[in-house]
């Protein structure tokens, strides 16, 4: 497993490139599937995902359909590859949504990637233990102002 923290702007989650994976089919198996039936989606295209909720948003399908492509690039089987979503109980307090790439071996399901819409936890925590300021600034089309009393 690896790591990887894509920071996105808390206002827009959209992702420029979603449209490259946006009709990709993944194996979903989602927290209200997990919780009623136990059945798998596997004919909803990651832009329907999205649209109905079931993948928070664009960012984090783009990195889920990555993950997938690389999965199977590496030689696992598709049909031993499926993206589980983290039931209420088991969700991080400050993830607004989270899944887990998991592959079927010998050991059953076995996570190798895990997939979180951490919002800014991580950065208020680093600005917090660092003291050092972490942001980016985004050009507004109008200028804000702002009345402080």
């Amino acid at each position: 497993m690896a790591e990887i923290e894509h920071f996105v702007d808390p206002l827009d989650k959209s992702y420029s490139k979603f449209f490259m994976v946006e009709n990709d089919l993944l194996p979903l198996l989602t927290a209200s599937n997990q919780e009623a039936t136990g059945d798998m989606i596997y004919d909803m295209p990651l832009k329907t995902a999205v649209e109905q909720k079931a993948i928070c948003n664009e960012t984090l399908a783009y990195f889920m359909a990555r993950t997938f492509r690389f999965l199977k690039a590496c030689g696992v089987r598709a049909d031993k590859i499926r993206f589980r979503q983290h039931r209420s109980n088991e969700m991080a307090h400050y993830a607004a949504d989270c899944w887990d790439a998991e592959v079927h071996c010998s050991y059953g399901w076995i996570e190798v990637a895990g997939h979180a819409d951490r919002s800014c936890f991580d950065l208020t925590r680093h600005q917090e233990k660092t003291k050092v300021e972490l942001v980016a600034a985004r050009p507004l089309p109008e200028p804000l102002l702002v009345k402080y009393i």
